[in-house]
């Protein structure tokens, strides 16, 4: 797993050229805005804490935190 990873939403840096005036290219990453957020588990007494992108703030703040965590424990990932 990236640094620059989103657990809830799987966003990943994008790749691709960055091309200047004169039309050369080089190679660049779009990273995703990713944020590393505690959030507190009613039903387990703790603190977790997630690697997640704006995008996936706002789906936790939708659905709910014991929802996502579920879904993560269920694609086998370590929370």
């Amino acid at each position: 797993m990236s640094a620059r990873h989103c657990q809830v939403t799987g966003r990943k840096p994008g790749f691709g050229k960055q091309v200047s005036h004169s039309h050369r290219r080089t190679s660049r990453r779009w990273l995703p805005n990713t944020q590393r957020r505690r959030y507190w588990l009613p039903s387990e007494g703790r603190y977790v804490v997630l690697n997640v992108s704006t995008k996936g703030i706002k789906t936790i703040d939708r659905r709910g935190i014991e929802s996502v965590v579920a879904d993560l424990r269920a694609r086998g990932e370590k929370v």
